[in-house]
């Protein structure tokens, strides 16, 4: 822990003694420097994790922000959030989970006067030791090195106690998974208390937003929207390797104001690892009572919400299987996402399809809206 705590009192310092004027202009408008020591503990969120949850996991989260000013609408419209990159190492303490890396791009939102500070941050992640069948067994949350990743940051934010120089302390919660690329596919949740130290680059200059005094109307009638989403996952039977997926989604949305809009559709999925799951079962468990014919298709229902940030957009949806004539999970899911337009009509689409805890997949996707 000492020698985290040690970096970080350093890091910004470093980071003002070697101000020059190539890093002035690189970091002008606003821009902030943190870091983040975190220690926790890692959540038993299923029964399969409980034999690796044997030590309390640490690390540290390096970071670099740029602040918004109300020159585009949605800085006013979430408060001045900031914008930046961020990169996370997590030790476990515990040899068969290795270590993880991280790169992410993350929003921070500001309440209390600008105090509480809402983190969110997604991205990609590298583990050192996944599961390997002969050599890492014990590991069955990562069947792969590269991983999926997300992270929330809750903190108590004091900024420019001291030329520039502030300081933070709050709740972290890190989320590492592979989506169901590849078998085994658990994942971790590690819970921690983190503290640390930031840096405003210009906390000499004051600070003005931008507001708009007549703010436009974003309400719109409703609208049809077509998608398009594949990838590849596979099933909890690791024999039986990856397959492609293809979900076509057909629905329509209204936008209300200009953070959210709602949306009601369908899906139908086309999921070849259920197809592959049903023949493997029928044959090697004679008891489940299948016979191999079973339809792996599967045709849902769903509601869903979308929050706007400019292009950017954080979709959620829930839905339900009205055609489920194999019961692989639960017949409700969960998506979380990311989504950008690429213009009015055309958007591109990141998200994770979940059943409770456990993880179908991870859809990528392109659409319309017309």
């Amino acid at each position: 822990m000492s020698r985290w705590l040690f970096i970080i009192l350093w890091l910004p310092i470093c980071a003002l003694g070697q101000e020059s004027n190539y890093a002035k202009r690189a970091l002008k408008q606003d821009a902030t420097l943190d870091a983040h020591y975190f220690y926790g503990t890692m959540l038993r969120h299923n029964e399969n994790v409980g034999h690796l949850i044997q030590a309390h996991p640490d690390g540290l989260i390096l970071s670099f922000n740029k602040k918004t000013n109300g020159s585009k609408y949605w800085h006013e419209a979430y408060g001045y959030p900031d914008w930046g990159i961020s990169f996370l190492y997590q030790d476990f303490k515990t040899e068969a989970l290795g270590e993880n890396y991280g790169l992410y791009g993350h929003y921070n939102f500001y309440f209390l006067k600008r105090r509480l500070q809402l983190r969110l941050g997604q991205g990609i992640a590298f583990n050192t030791n996944p599961f390997d069948l002969e050599t890492n067994f014990k590991n069955n949350v990562y069947g792969s090195s590269l991983l999926f990743s997300s992270y929330v940051l809750l903190n108590y934010h004091f900024p420019d106690v001291y030329k520039g120089f502030g300081l933070q302390a709050g709740l972290t919660l890190v989320h590492h998974s592979n989506g169901s690329f590849k078998a085994p596919n658990s994942g971790t949740n590690v819970a921690a208390l983190n503290v640390g130290l930031n840096y405003d680059v210009n906390y000499h200059q004051e600070r003005s937003y931008l507001t708009d005094p007549q703010p436009p109307s974003f309400k719109e009638k409703v609208t049809f929207n077509f998608l398009v989403r594949a990838g590849l996952n596979e099933g909890d039977f690791y024999s039986l390797g990856q397959h492609p997926f293809v979900v076509l989604s057909a629905f329509a949305d209204k936008r209300l104001n200009y953070k959210s809009t709602v949306q009601f559709g369908t899906e139908v999925f086309f999921s070849k690892f259920l197809e592959k799951e049903i023949e493997y079962r029928s044959i090697a468990f004679p008891s489940s009572g299948l016979t191999g014919d079973e339809d792996y298709k599967r045709v849902s229902v769903f509601v869903g919400h979308e929050f706007r940030l400019g292009k950017f957009a954080i979709p959620t949806q829930l839905g339900y299987y009205v055609y489920w004539p194999y019961e692989y999970e639960i017949r409700s899911y969960f998506r979380l996402g990311v989504k950008y337009y690429i213009t009015d009509q055309v958007f591109g689409v990141m998200t994770v399809k979940t059943h409770a805890a456990n993880a179908e997949a991870m859809e990528f996707g392109i659409g319309i809206r017309l």
